[in-house]
């Protein structure tokens, strides 16, 4: 049976310990997640009162357990909720990846996006969608485009170890390379058998469906709990190469780890709403500012303040302009001034 230790060695901290397995909690980050959740809860909720159908909050939650008229069960059932649960889903998975990939590149200037990984996902994907193939393989060709553009990032930027600088000045090369393959993709071909991948790359969730909540959910239900248990070792990586190598830490199979989960996350993302940009850079700079370094608590912290950023740009993209917008032209305008300001602070610390 589990036993809870109430003598941390660190204030606010907890540990728990079995036979075969411990961890420890940090009690004041779970209670951030908890304040969290119940925020992306209530904007949930009000997100589905807002369209040309207006509700209030009673009729949503009514016709969500599938009670009230069929108008409204339709409208929020099959319209509204998909579409909301998918933001959720979609910006707890880039801002989990992104907290990944900026551990790993132990710099808050890396994201997916800007080294390059969604480039590679973008590419197969829009080659994917251009040439008519199963449209419900286009997550594995975006997981794969995002894997094999990680390979590439990180073999090109290997020399005697991995430099920080080196990995984002590739990553933003191959990135741009990749990112030239899918224009090519699209002006290839006729308008009118691009124009789906046009309306894809701007990053949008307009349409989605139950279908891709179920995809999402089940990537994030296998790749979370395997997010949060490298959490530990992506922390040690922070030390350095020659410390972690000392430690008996095998630092490539960890790498690798943490990349495949990164991708998978970043990859799936991609597929069901093209290229959101800033998503993965900004959130886990926010939650470590908030709740402290990197750990698995601070994990699902990020990931919930995912889910929240995604759904208040996708609101405001949808009802608070005087026109309908793809959510990742809210996020990019947003996204890029912050961009500016974190490479502003480093520079002043240099």
């Amino acid at each position: 049976m589990a036993r809870t230790f109430n003598a941390p060695s660190r204030p606010g901290h907890r540990t728990v310990r079995a036979s075969w397995f411990a961890f420890r909690f940090n009690v004041r980050v779970l209670a951030f997640v908890a304040v969290a959740a119940l925020a992306l809860t209530l904007l949930t909720l009000w997100a589905m009162t807002l369209g040309s159908l207006p509700l209030s909050f009673s009729e949503v939650m009514r016709a969500t357990v599938g009670q009230g008229s069929d108008d409204t069960q339709f409208v929020v059932r099959t319209l509204r909720l998909p579409r909301v649960l998918s933001a959720v889903l979609i910006g707890i998975s880039l801002a989990i990846a992104g907290a990944i990939f900026q551990g790993i590149a132990r710099n808050p200037l890396v994201s997916p996006d800007i080294i390059g990984i969604n480039s590679g996902a973008t590419v197969c994907a829009v080659t994917w969608i251009i040439v008519g193939s199963n449209q419900a393989l286009l997550p594995l060709a975006a997981f794969a485009g995002a894997i094999v553009t990680a390979a590439a990032i990180y073999g090109l930027s290997w020399n005697n170890g991995i430099s920080t600088n080196r990995l984002i000045l590739v990553g933003i090369g191959v990135g741009a390379v990749v990112s030239s393959g899918s224009t090519y993709m699209i002006v290839r071909f006729p308008i009118e058998q691009a124009r789906p991948a046009i309306v894809w790359t701007m990053g949008s969730i307009y349409g989605s469906d139950w279908a891709d909540v179920i995809l999402l959910g089940g990537v994030l239900a296998v790749m979370t709990p395997l997010a949060v248990f490298l959490m530990a070792p992506l922390r040690v990586l922070q030390i350095g190469d020659v410390v972690t190598r000392s430690l008996g830490l095998s630092l490539e199979r960890t790498r690798l780890s943490l990349m495949v989960v990164g991708c998978a996350l970043a990859g799936t993302s991609v597929a069901i709403a093209g290229p959101i940009g800033f998503v993965a850079l900004m959130v886990p700079h926010m939650a470590r500012m908030i709740a402290g370094p990197q750990s698995g608590s601070v994990l699902l912290f990020t990931g919930v303040l995912g889910g929240i950023m995604l759904l208040a740009s996708d609101v405001v993209a949808q009802h608070l302009l005087p026109v309908s917008l793809p959510v990742g032209v809210v996020t990019a305008a947003v996204g890029a001034p912050y961009f500016l300001f974190l490479l502003y602070r480093s520079n002043t610390r240099m």
